[in-house]
């Protein structure tokens, strides 16, 4: 077979933590692992508005989980000419249809509110897609159990395995026949977001034996999380409550919610901190809360039972209107509002900040990570001033951020779970983290389990062929 019958090209998520996208070409047809969104810096989310492949050309998406920078662009996808199948857990999928929309609406919201005040430089400024341009992509949505095998093109199975990260997510081992010079498929796998062992409420990431070709994360890749988040946590709680002020959570809708309201209930019933009022300024995240009921085959044994008690605070309200989010404005603190989007860049929670952020009595917790060019990545360092809707909003607010909240698994985890493979790969590339992460991740693979491994370079095209023809 030809050397470049069988390739792989890394369109996102290479040297950045977004945009996840990985293209694999193999003699059956081409397989799309992940079609995210490009986040933060102005350069990335640029590239969003043009696919630098042809999507009419894409035989079928495999999909790890549901958040935008792996989902996100799967609507510019399928308006863009892709008429094949994508492949997903069924959590994914059914988070899948809440965040597809989300995205769609805040993205046609935020060309209103640019055009409204004028600070776009597009005259009228238009969504990057529509919510038609989502429903287009939600009808090709195919789900897949855990660990079965199944087909994805000519030549190509595919088997998903819990990952850990949140509800639906996983890693995805794609199976291919390689040609009459190999005498075994290749076997690529890719570990999408990688979670964390003995976190609540979901299940542990699932091992994987065994790959030709590896794919891994390295969000924190160059760090070690802190081990007393929950004692971070408390002391926040209580130093925002002495304030009197409203304590500000800018928090992803899937997973990061649901975690938060549950250690902040565990700290609640344990007399660790004051009951505050609690509002969750988030429909997308009051929709998914009701879908980790539904999904017992991703949640912990020993906390399921609890779920629905746990998943709520004891004082709780769920903000779902517009009229109501806005009131809350009005309303003095202390109290605690969680609202999207987890990086700042959008949705409710920057009408919150707009108008507290001038107020020292406020805090503003950030409880993951935030990537490069984020208006959240801006506030942790500190600014005099932060850029809203056009205006420059004094920043007088307290500003915290804890990491060991983080749903991503960190150097030590990472290393954990590949620890777990039974031989070497024959290659490892190193992608979702920004340089210095996937350089020290690296470093790190290479000395202590002595692997072959570099990091990806964004839009290279690396051969397979002779990672099959030596099997």
């Amino acid at each position: 077979m030809a050397r470049n019958d069988l390739t792989l090209r890394f369109l996102g998520a290479a040297g950045t933590v977004t945009g996840s996208k990985h293209l694999v070409r193999s003699p059956g047809g081409q397989v799309l692992l992940d079609c995210g969104l490009f986040q933060g810096l102005k350069e990335l989310r640029l590239r969003n508005w043009t696919l630098d492949f042809t999507p009419a050309a894409i035989d079928a998406v495999v999909l790890s989980h549901p958040h935008v920078d792996h989902s996100g662009a799967l609507p510019l996808l399928v308006r863009s000419g892709f008429r094949g199948t994508i492949y997903c857990s069924a959590g994914t999928a059914d988070l899948l249809e809440v965040m597809l929309h989300d995205a769609a609406k805040l993205q046609e919201e935020e060309a209103r509110t640019a055009n409204r005040y004028g600070y776009s430089k597009h005259a009228p400024a238009l969504p990057l897609y529509t919510t038609r341009d989502a429903e287009a992509a939600l009808a090709r949505v195919v789900t897949r159990p855990y660990g079965q095998a199944f087909g994805v093109v000519g030549g190509v199975a595919a088997i998903l395995r819990r990952a850990g990260h949140i509800l639906g997510a996983a890693t995805v081992e794609l199976q291919i026949e390689a040609g009459r010079h190999a005498d075994a498929p290749l076997t690529l796998v890719f570990s999408g977001d990688l979670g964390r062992r003995n976190r609540p409420i979901l299940r542990d990431p699932e091992p994987v034996a065994e790959a030709d070709v590896l794919l891994v994360e390295s969000t924190y890749g160059d760090r070690t999380h802190a081990a007393d988040s929950e004692a971070q946590l408390e002391r926040i709680v209580r130093e925002a409550a002495a304030r009197g002020g409203a304590l500000l959570i800018p928090s992803f809708a899937v997973g990061r919610t649901q975690d938060l309201v549950w250690l902040l209930r565990r700290l609640e019933d344990a007399g660790r901190i004051p009951s505050l009022p609690v509002f969750i300024d988030s429909p997308m995240a009051i929709d998914v809360t009701d879908i980790y009921g539904r999904h017992p085959e991703d949640v912990d044994d020993e906390v399921r039972q609890l779920l629905p008690q746990r998943l709520r605070c004891r004082d709780y309200t769920l903000v779902r209107d517009a009229a109501a989010s806005k009131a809350l404005n009005d309303r003095k603190g202390p109290m605690i509002v969680i609202a999207g989007s987890g990086m700042a860049t959008g949705g409710r929670i920057l009408h919150h900040l707009k108008m507290r952020l001038p107020d020292p009595s406020t805090t503003v917790l950030f409880p993951g990570f935030q990537a490069e060019g984020t208006r959240g990545r801006t506030l942790l360092q500190k600014p005099e001033s932060v850029r809203i809707h056009g205006q420059d909003v004094p920043v007088r607010a307290h500003i915290e951020s804890i990491d060991g909240l983080s749903a991503h698994a960190d150097r030590e985890e990472i290393l954990e779970w590949l620890g777990g493979f039974t031989r070497a790969p024959r290659q490892t590339w190193i992608v979702h983290g920004e340089p210095h992460a996937a350089e020290s991740l690296a470093t790190a693979i290479r000395a202590r389990l002595g692997w072959t491994c570099d990091v990806a370079v964004a839009g290279a095209t690396v051969p397979l062929a002779a990672e099959a023809a030596r099997r």
